[in-house]
């Protein structure tokens, strides 16, 4: 493998490497991918041929994460790939081309014509010396403005987004425009429309919480079993009372499961049920109605009666265990 350096200026004793690459790809990048990049930089300076397993032994690597390596910084436009070896692109170049992208940056008579590009400007400066200690890379403003224009964020709720993103030590453009997708589609737009969803996802934990613990679940809950009290919650609008009930009939059946769980509430949903109270009078109909069917067998004398099926509920509301 030969490595070419683009830009033959840069042949001094020491090794340059342009911010930018601390400020875009660094963070995103393993420890193994980095030190790998660092050690092509240094290398490329010398026009030397390398082979990729005596690469692998020099810096204390396998070979398939070299490979892998090479795969991740190519889809980057990091490195370009030709027949003998590679170029290492111009991060600088890369990062300019990316500002001045026609459709994702503001004018600056746009910025003055527009008042609500000004309080974006200023957010975008809180950000930059709040979460970048003053040197956020040209980059992030076209990212950030463009997110304003697709979101539709206001200021507050796009520095509430960076806010989150860096308590969470996750401040990649990735994670954050994830984070961004996810409150867009919860219909957050205003910082208003943020506090009330962040009520509710605290609600929902507190709730996912409990719900594990007297299912006496010590480790995490699957995605699956996450998405059953979300639509218990979200899309039928229960509380933990009412779910609570579901709980306590779970003590009766042999490993109990959230599919039964979500039968049972579901069906209470299907049947109208709203409250705690609705539910438990509709349980205690199911309950009379069994015992009126026993004391109906015993008067009777008949042992084979054929019990009536009150909406195919035995199974689901039966009072013995299940495999």
């Amino acid at each position: 493998m030969k490595l070419e350096n683009k830009d033959k200026s840069m042949l001094f004793s020491s090794t340059e490497i342009p911010d930018v690459f601390f400020t875009e790809y660094m963070n995103e990048a393993s420890g193994d991918f980095i030190k790998i990049y660092l050690c092509l930089v240094f290398l490329c300076k010398y026009d030397r041929d390398i082979k990729l397993n005596d690469l692998s032994k020099k810096l204390n690597i396998t070979l398939q994460t070299i490979q892998a390596a090479l795969i991740y910084w190519e889809e980057r436009g990091v490195i370009i790939k030709k027949v003998n070896g590679y170029i290492l692109s111009n991060l600088q170049e890369i990062e300019l081309n990316k500002l001045y992208s026609p459709n994702l940056t503001l004018s600056k008579e746009d910025i003055k014509k527009n008042e609500d590009s000004k309080y974006r400007a200023k957010a975008i400066e809180c950000i930059n010396n709040m979460y970048f200690q003053g040197v956020m890379s040209p980059a992030w403003y076209s990212d950030i403005d463009l997110w304003f224009k697709k979101y539709g964020f206001d200021e507050q709720v796009m520095i509430s987004l960076f806010d989150y993103c860096f308590n969470k030590s996750a401040l990649h453009k990735n994670y954050v425009k994830t984070v961004a997708e996810a409150w867009s589609k919860s219909n957050i737009k205003t910082y208003e429309d943020l506090e009330i969803y962040s009520e509710n996802q605290d609600k929902l934990n507190k709730i996912k919480k409990d719900i594990s613990k007297k299912l006496g679940r010590y480790s995490p809950l699957t995605q699956f079993e996450e998405a059953y009290i979300e639509k218990w919650i979200l899309e039928y609008g229960y509380d933990l009372k009412v779910i609570n009930i579901a709980l306590k009939k779970t003590t009766s059946k042999a490993n109990p499961n959230f599919d039964y769980l979500d039968k049972l509430i579901s069906d209470w949903h299907d049947r109208n049920l709203k409250t705690e109270i609705d539910v438990n009078n509709f349980l205690s109909e199911i309950k009379q109605k069994k015992k009126n069917v026993k004391i109906l067998e015993k008067q009777t004398n008949y042992n084979n009666f054929e019990q009536r099926n009150y909406d195919n509920l035995d199974d689901l509301y039966a009072n013995k265990k299940v495999n």
